[in-house]
């Protein structure tokens, strides 16, 4: 008999672009007051993932990669938390 593997969600981290398993990434997402961490994964809404390196946390931050991700604009507001976001 053979063994039956798992299945390991994967997502795409949107900076680096680099497939990795989904819990160990972040997920941000848009809603109706703004753009927030979704730390359980189940928050409605359209999601992106970002890795945890720093250099990609601050790519998301000073780019458009989440405009373009979540199809949305940003407000100077959320520009702000996604910097404090990135270390």
């Amino acid at each position: 008999m053979t063994g039956s593997r798992k299945h390991i969600p994967m997502r795409t981290c949107i900076a680096c672009r680099k497939a990795v398993e989904k819990r160990r990434l972040t997920r941000l997402v848009a809603t109706e007051t703004g753009v927030v961490m979704d730390a359980t994964g189940k928050l409605e809404g359209r999601g992106a993932y970002v890795c945890e390196d720093a250099i990609c946390r601050k790519r998301v931050a000073e780019t458009d990669l989440l405009v373009k991700a979540l199809r949305i604009t940003l407000s100077a507001v959320d520009r702000q938390n996604l910097r404090e976001l990135a270390p």
